[in-house]
């Protein structure tokens, strides 16, 4: 599975290729950085921004990483979720990354 390759083709700058190579200080930082924006718009009632802001992040490789990384080191990891997967290993994981698409997840 290739995530290290953007739409117009050019290769993302350190995007890890396996879940080992994840940099997760990097990861944090970055969707945390992204929320004190979208926070920023939302005081500022900048409601186009707000709204551009969301939709950047909810594409972004760091977001879609951080959240699998959530999903499965929380409380309820080890029960599969509505469409019976159970991501517990770092090759599922890693897979499960690669199918969260700009649609959707389609399980």
């Amino acid at each position: 599975m290739r995530v290290s390759v953007r739409k117009d083709g050019s290769a993302l700058s350190h995007a890890p290729d396996n879940w080992y190579a994840i940099d997760w200080h990097r990861v944090e930082r970055n969707v945390r950085g992204m929320q004190i924006r979208i926070a920023k718009a939302t005081r500022e009632s900048d409601w186009r921004r707000v709204k551009a802001l969301q939709r950047m992040l909810t594409r972004t490789l760091s977001a879609k990483l951080y959240a699998v990384r959530r999903v499965t080191q929380n409380q309820g990891a080890r029960t599969a979720g509505v469409d019976r997967e159970l991501w517990d290993s770092p090759e599922s994981r890693w897979e499960a990354i690669g199918r969260l698409k700009r649609r959707g997840y389609k399980p």
